[in-house]
């Protein structure tokens, strides 16, 4: 009897662990959601920015200053970045210098001191993740806000934020010679699972004119890594489903904007926020692709409740794509 109440408890405390870890990855991917007061005329205005944090470097700094004056002439409400906020392995702690050398530091201009929304990417998983998380880097710079998953508000607009790195199992399987900040998404597939239920609940509970959903990985891409099938699998059906309207990420160092085949949604990949010039290209002619830039750069996008228009600029403030959309205003019955 003592020893089959020895095996039970044994039994019960590796339950209890599992169970404690089930809760744990289901309850990371809940998204909270940011309510963004707009300027109140029914407009939209932001910036797009992805693959930044270097210091200044490769031409980090110049980016800055040409967003500094578009967000100026645009009076942007906010920032989303799609993530690589920090090279080249994210932040190794709360007080890692890299945070103000490489954000603070740079995006000074007064049009940019506006809330940055932000997601984390394959090189923020290679530090410390809960840093670049944690709200103490608000007390540094307020205008920071980085968590796995979430929603933003934006009235005309819902940005539904998503946490792509995780959907890719090569990083588990073979991380080369990286290191891997994995707390708070073991076991990948509960927590993946969890991230798209959350998804598709708060699409279906949508009413905003416009849906957005950003990640740092591609759904689709001609650049150097091409398109993630994990997330052409598992996500793009649900985008269609919900009828999204841009799906927005970086990953591969430029500018891109290609359409779905199948549905109304676009791809706009902004991940030239600073090295950029990988050079090599696969798709260019495809009648899908209505624009690719191998260099650095950023996007605008500006919303209305019936009309959408997205640019791409250079490094030299450039306008080098230019795409407009128009929906239909239904009234209420």
């Amino acid at each position: 009897m003592a020893k089959f109440s020895k095996n039970s408890m044994v039994l019960c405390f590796w339950l209890a662990i599992v169970f404690v870890m089930l809760s744990s990855a289901s309850a990371s991917t809940r998204l909270k959601k940011f309510d963004h007061p707009t300027k109140g005329d029914g407009t939209l205005n932001f910036l797009v920015i992805g693959d930044w944090g270097r210091r200044g470097t490769y031409n980090q700094s110049h980016i800055a200053h040409q967003m500094a004056k578009v967000g100026e002439k645009l009076d942007i409400d906010f920032v989303l970045s799609t993530g690589d906020n920090f090279y080249d392995n994210g932040l190794t702690g709360i007080h890692d210098t890299n945070f103000v050398e490489s954000f603070t530091n740079i995006y000074t201009a007064k049009s940019l001191q506006k809330k940055w929304y932000s997601v984390l990417g394959n090189h923020d998983y290679r530090g410390n993740v809960e840093a670049q998380l944690s709200p103490y880097l608000r007390k540094i710079d307020s205008r920071w806000i980085c968590l796995r998953s979430f929603v933003v508000n934006a009235e005309i607009a819902e940005i539904f934020m998503v946490d792509t790195t995780p959907f890719e199992s090569k990083y588990f399987t073979d991380p080369k010679d990286h290191t891997y900040d994995w707390r708070g998404v073991i076991p990948t597939n509960v927590y993946t699972a969890s991230v798209l239920k959350e998804l598709e609940k708060a699409l279906s509970e949508s009413t905003a004119k416009w849906k957005i959903v950003l990640g740092h990985h591609a759904i689709r891409s001609i650049g150097h890594h091409g398109d993630t099938q994990s997330l052409v699998d598992r996500l793009l059906p649900m985008l269609r489903a919900y009828d999204v309207d841009f799906y927005m990420n970086g990953h591969d160092h430029c500018l891109e904007h290609i359409s779905d085949t199948e549905s109304p949604l676009q791809f706009l990949v902004s991940g030239a926020g600073s090295k950029a010039w990988r050079g090599d290209v696969n798709g260019l002619n495809r009648e899908d692709v209505h624009f690719f830039h191998d260099g650095q750069g950023f996007m605008s996008v500006e919303l209305t409740p019936t009309e959408a228009e997205i640019k791409y600029y250079d490094v030299f403030g450039t306008v080098r794509h230019r795409w407009n959309r128009s929906k239909l205003l239904h009234s209420a019955m």
